[in-house]
């Protein structure tokens, strides 16, 4: 039983749920069939009720239902000239038939066809798993032109379009929201089941789910590059790259057929002729030898694992790309971080208020959002975004005039307001200089970037803002450590004092600041060297050489560029760190359940081999045996299709 990812795949079209029911199970009609066959020839059999062609043909008939799939793929392989664990089982069985061991022959060929088809069954739930997101992206969308929604292809649209997404529908583009507020059910990209509240001046992706509000975005990718469509491209692509495990199966197999073909050659020729078995005796017990050798478990054990595995990951939002990247994921003992966009948010947020002159918080923010809702600088922006947030009123500021490398001044209600950095105390000498100072300087030991804020002659008062941690990165640290990540770094390019205010924040122990990408490049290395298997995290163009050194690079799929993205072996598509320690602990269990499966399949090899070349076990004690085995393994990587983090 081989399995070459484009033989079977190509053979068996991918399971559909929503196709009628006999056609869902259509693998498993041959496989029936053999059985009916054989229940009732070894009945007309045992019974002797009819004439002996009767149960002959029944026999017959099971061979060939049951030996159908397995012929062919014989003779795809030998075609090729391949010898491969199929047809050692072909052999067997038409080695059974050559006996007279007819319902054993059909046996064997039943179980082995009723396995073949669950597995491709089993497979294919897994293949499902992923395919299924690609089919809840809309294919239309409600373009806005002149006024006019039309409804378009989504490969029509254009990056600029505008697109009306209706209550209760699915977003059919990435793009940012321009108009309206609704709660979206981003689970398709991320795996959380909660909607998150999306408004003016956010990303939405397409695929996710619309709640109550009508929203207007503006698409920002083309059809074919959003981050769904990435997503099933790139777990499509992670089928046919192998890991470790899977290639030493392979090279197993390529070794291990032709040592049982010859060692069975010479059970069947050499006790005869040294008269120690009749020719008839030995024949069967070369064919039961075949039974138990062949290691059809060994062959679907990490395939099934890694597919199971990668499946599950996609439905909660983390892209492997591969089973080699998935293995080595289960294996980090480090892990570095970049900063800026990965543990922080990746913009700055308005943190501290400070009134000086002005009568309170808001006030102070709405006399600072007058100046700064006509500038699009970020630190302009965050205060902007802070007004909006408190739903404040702004009022209207006029003879708006930049001072470069200060800041900004208008007239506000008759008054001169200006804003800008802390140089701007040194220029304008307003009063309360020597108290705005302190604050200042009070400010800054805590990493943040100061805005002060002049009004007529005096201080109004102080915003210190800050790029901010992700509010789940604590948590998320925690989890690494308690599934055995030994060692964590952060990496940025920032200076010392504002990486370790973030790593203090988040519980990150060990900093290294001031990097170029050459640097981190360094460091990366020196990690392997140390831990041998280390991750790098990272978002922008300046970490994808630190991605592509260490052993598995992970980006941040959704705001990460396209390089970390191309670059990286994992994405988190939804920009969520808590799915790190997901992917981590389901990786593990994968690389658990692979030495689980070897166990299983070596070990009913070793211990069917010898009892069948003694002679002490029948065939059909060898044909359930062998089939068990690679049911059983199957299954146990099915269940991984369940994985939970149970570090949350």
């Amino acid at each position: 039983m081989h399995y070459h990812a484009d033989d079977h795949h190509c053979a068996h079209p991918i399971m559909d749920g929503s196709e009628p029911f006999w056609r869902r199970y259509s693998d498993l009609i041959l496989p029936s069939l053999a059985g009916f066959f054989l229940l009732i020839g070894w009945l007309l059999d045992i019974t002797s009720i009819g004439p002996s062609w009767l149960y002959h043909t029944c026999y017959a008939l099971g061979y060939i239902t049951g030996g159908w799939e397995l012929a062919k793929d014989v003779f795809r392989a030998l075609i090729r000239f391949r010898f491969e664990i199929d047809f050692l089982m072909m052999v067997a069985g038409l080695g059974a038939a050559a006996l007279g061991m007819y319902a054993e022959g059909a046996l064997l060929f039943f179980l082995f066809s009723l396995g073949h088809a669950l597995e491709h069954y089993a497979m294919g739930r897994a293949r499902n798993a992923i395919r299924a997101l690609g089919t809840i992206t809309p294919k239309t969308a409600l373009r806005i032109e002149d006024g006019k929604e039309n409804n378009v292809a989504v490969e029509l649209l254009q990056v600029g379009d505008l697109v009306r997404v209706r209550p209760s529908s699915r977003i059919p583009v990435d793009g940012m929201i321009e108009e309206g507020h609704s709660a979206v059910d981003q689970s398709a990209m991320t795996g959380e089941s909660i909607p998150v509240e999306r408004s003016t001046g956010q990303r939405v992706f397409a695929g996710t789910l619309n709640g109550d509000g009508a929203l207007a975005v503006r698409v920002d990718r083309l059809a074919a590059d959003t981050s769904m469509a990435r997503m099933i491209k790139m777990v499509e692509e992670a089928r046919s790259q192998q890991g470790a495990s899977q290639r030493f199966a392979q090279r197993f197999s390529k070794i291990y057929v032709p040592f049982i073909i010859i060692g069975t050659i010479l059970l069947i020729v050499l006790p005869p002729l040294f008269g120690v078995l009749s020719w008839s005796e030995a024949f069967l017990r070369g064919m039961t030898v075949l039974v138990g050798a062949s290691p059809c478990a060994l062959a679907i054990s990490t395939p099934s694992a890694v597919l199971a595995g990668i499946a599950q990951a996609a439905r909660n939002g983390v892209l492997i790309k591969g089973g080699q990247h998935l293995e080595n994921l289960g294996a980090i003992k480090a892990i570095a971080l970049d900063k800026t966009g990965t543990i922080t948010i990746g913009r700055p947020d308005v943190l501290d208020i400070v009134p000086f002159g002005a009568e309170s918080e808001s006030s102070l923010l709405q006399i600072a959002g007058a100046l700064e809702i006509q500038s699009a600088h970020p630190l302009a922006k965050a205060i902007t975004r802070t007004v909006q947030a408190r739903e404040l009123d702004i009022p209207n500021a006029t003879d708006l005039q930049t001072i470069p490398g200060i800041g900004i001044h208008a007239e506000l209600n008759g008054s001169s307001v200006t804003i800008g950095g802390p140089k701007l105390l040194e220029r304008l000498n307003p009063n309360d200089t020597e108290k705005a100072q302190e604050t200042i300087a009070t400010l800054e030991a805590q990493a943040r970037t100061v805005m002060v804020i002049i009004q007529d002659n005096s201080v109004l008062g102080i915003i210190g803002l800050a790029d901010s941690a992700r509010p789940n990165a604590p948590k998320m640290i925690a989890r690494l450590r308690k599934l055995g990540v030994k060692l964590i770094v952060m990496l940025t390019g920032d200076n010392k004092q504002v990486a370790k205010n973030i790593a203090d924040q988040v519980g990150i122990d060990v900093v290294r600041a001031g990097l170029m990408p050459e640097d981190k490049i360094k460091i990366v290395n020196e990690l392997c060297a140390k831990k041998k298997s280390v991750a790098m995290i990272g978002d922008g163009v300046n970490d994808a050489p630190a991605l592509a050194a260490a052993t598995v690079g992970i980006a941040m799929g959704a705001g990460g560029t396209d390089v970390a993205l191309e670059t990286a072996d994992v994405a988190l598509m939804g920009n969520d760190l808590t799915k790190l320690p997901f992917a981590i602990g389901l990786s593990r269990r994968v690389r658990k359940t692979i030495a689980q499966n070897f166990f299983v399949s070596l070990g009913v090899i070793a211990g069917l081999v010898p009892v069948a070349a003694l002679g002490l076990t029948p065939i059909w004690i060898a044909v359930i045996f062998h089939e068990g085995s690679t049911l059983i393994v199957v299954l146990n990587a099915l269940r991984l299709l369940a994985y939970k983090d149970k570090t949350q």
